[in-house]
């Protein structure tokens, strides 16, 4: 409780301590820690899960079906390149789009496709860069006893005036855990963006 009341100190969550929230957030951090999330190096992801708890972030657009397809190949003068396409469905204000992105690699290309969409309506979010990206393979624990592989993913965002955050995302499959952090990142930026707006 300590450790989570002096994180929101950090963030500038104003919160009554005695509030029965905090141990909703405390058993929710506990089981996603358990899965292999890491959110002592994901302060943005934090954040966005705190304040989504306390009913405090609007869902600024929601990120549905995608599809990687990555190619090796040999292009006109021969030389080898490696290719990545991304699709992806996002809605954003109630609307739907399907955007398509060739990309320097799969996380990239999923990158390019979801802001696309992004962007016409939030057009801040192409100022935002990706900047650090890193995957490291757990072994985690089921229900059952048994283990099993999960992948974690920690992305560093900048935005136009140098300010940077981390956000993480885990999953079985290493673009989903990419997606979910990438989701996170533009989440946490468009969040910052509408609480200064309010101010």
């Amino acid at each position: 409780r300590s450790n989570i009341l002096a994180r929101f100190k950090e963030v500038g969550i104003e919160i009554d301590a005695k509030d029965d929230r905090i141990e909703a957030l405390i058993r929710q951090v506990k089981e996603l820690e358990f899965k292999g999330w890491a959110f002592d190096s994901a302060e943005a992801s934090f954040e966005l899960l705190a304040r989504r708890l306390l009913g405090e972030v609007t869902d600024f657009f929601e990120i549905g079906r995608f599809r990687v397809m990555d190619e090796r190949r040999f292009n006109a003068n021969g030389e080898l390149v490696v290719e990545s396409e991304a699709t992806a469905s996002i809605s954003v204000k109630g609307e739907s789009h399907h955007e398509v992105a060739v990309g320097n690699g799969p996380v990239n290309a999923v990158d390019k496709a979801v802001r696309r969409a992004l962007v016409r309506a939030y057009p801040e979010l192409s100022l935002v860069e990706l900047v650090d990206y890193k995957v490291r393979i757990l072994e985690t624990q089921n229900g059952e006893g048994s283990t099993g592989a999960y992948t974690r993913v920690l992305i560093e965002f900048r935005d136009e005036d140098g300010l940077t955050w981390t956000t993480v995302g885990v999953s079985t499959n290493v673009i989903d855990a990419s997606i979910i952090a990438l989701a996170d990142g533009m989440s946490w930026k468009l969040m910052k963006l509408h609480s200064a707006r309010q101010r």
